[in-house]
């Protein structure tokens, strides 16, 4: 489980009023992830009349998370198109970066933030405090006949009100546990299979052809679902985003 662990990057803690402030190996891949999402968009605004694949990329991208809040919030969604696009590109960066093959360099090891529970639960935080704000400023209490399915007998309203308040208020939780889990148990089997593979190169002889070349083919395949588990849960994550808006929004 090292490939999880937080460590300071210069091997030194700084602490601060009893609290710890080093600068760890996840905050690095958090800047490296902005520094590469900072550099692909600014490759593709060039605001050329012909755009080049780059900047069809970016403009791809872009109206990809426009389109997905129009369908699902409608109109008004466009105001948070450049929130959710962050969230969205953040959390596809991050995974990808974390699946790339930067332990071929002496003395570098990828880190997936977006394996660590903290960093998603903050995202789901921020998300979910978003649809708060803008449900109360735009409905104020009425908001909370969101919890009142429109034709629930009078005599079912009090159970079905806590009901609804305790499924919209786990809402945080599973969207940032499901990021979570999916890219801690995608790395576990990856380095489990990648152990198999060094250990069978290292008793040799049969155990190459038994052991060895299956799990690297195994190892293979399991790398391109991860990649496309990545882009998934980047996707899913922007998706429920964007429908927890639509009943901030449009409440009836």
């Amino acid at each position: 489980m090292h490939q999880f662990l937080i460590e300071p990057v210069l091997g030194r803690h700084w602490i601060v009023g009893g609290y710890d402030l080093s600068f760890t190996n996840s905050a690095l891949w958090m800047v490296v992830t902005l520094a590469s999402l900072w550099l692909f968009m600014l490759g593709g605004m060039k605001r050329e009349l012909v755009p080049g694949r780059w900047q069809a990329a970016v403009e791809g991208f872009t109206g990809f998370v426009s389109s997905m809040l129009t369908s699902n919030v409608g109109p008004e969604g466009k105001r948070f198109v450049p929130y959710v696009f962050s969230l969205f590109m953040f959390i596809l960066f991050a995974n990808i970066l974390g699946l790339l093959p930067f332990g071929i360099v002496p003395g570098v090891h990828p880190f997936t933030v977006t394996s660590h529970l903290t960093v998603t639960g903050v995202l789901a935080i921020i998300s979910f405090s978003i649809v708060l704000i803008v449900g109360f400023g735009r409905h104020g209490f009425h908001f909370f006949s969101l919890f009142v399915p429109h034709g629930t007998p009078p005599l079912m309203i009090p159970l079905i009100f806590v009901v609804e308040l305790m499924s919209f208020l786990v809402r945080p939780f599973s969207l940032g546990l499901r990021l979570f889990v999916a890219m801690t148990a995608g790395h576990i089997l990856l380095k489990v299979l990648a152990a198999f593979v060094v250990n069978g190169l290292n008793l040799g002889g049969g155990y190459i052809a038994i052991v060895t070349l299956p799990s690297f083919l195994l190892m293979i395949g399991i790398t391109l679902l991860e990649l496309l588990v990545a882009a998934i849960q980047a996707y899913v994550f922007a998706l429920l985003t964007s429908v927890y808006l639509n009943d901030a929004v449009n409440l009836h």
